[in-house]
């Protein structure tokens, strides 16, 4: 049975601010905190994870296009260019 083990182990930056912060706040060992993350992080990895509903979203019916073909729809995109840039102020 494995009941302690000595390990060397290299910590990101990121991780050590974290860990020295929570060291501080609650008054207890690096050992302690380290060992208390590691179960938390393992508790939540052992978990399976839960069983999500597909996303589903409803159609919509928009109605018929105001265009036909793709000449028609470059066509209605240069009108909608040519009405936005005569509401610009200084364009009329």
């Amino acid at each position: 049975m494995l009941r302690c083990m000595r390990t060397t182990l290299t910590l990101d930056d990121d991780n050590t601010v974290r860990l020295e912060r929570l060291r501080k706040k609650r008054d207890a060992s690096l050992k302690e905190i380290v060992n208390d993350a590691i179960r938390h992080g393992l508790d939540a990895l052992e978990v399976p994870p839960k069983k999500r509903e597909p996303f589903k979203t409803r159609a919509l019916d928009l109605g018929k296009p105001l265009f036909n073909s793709p000449v028609e729809l470059k066509e209605l995109i240069a009108q909608i260019g040519e009405d936005e840039d005569l509401r610009k102020p200084g364009l009329k």
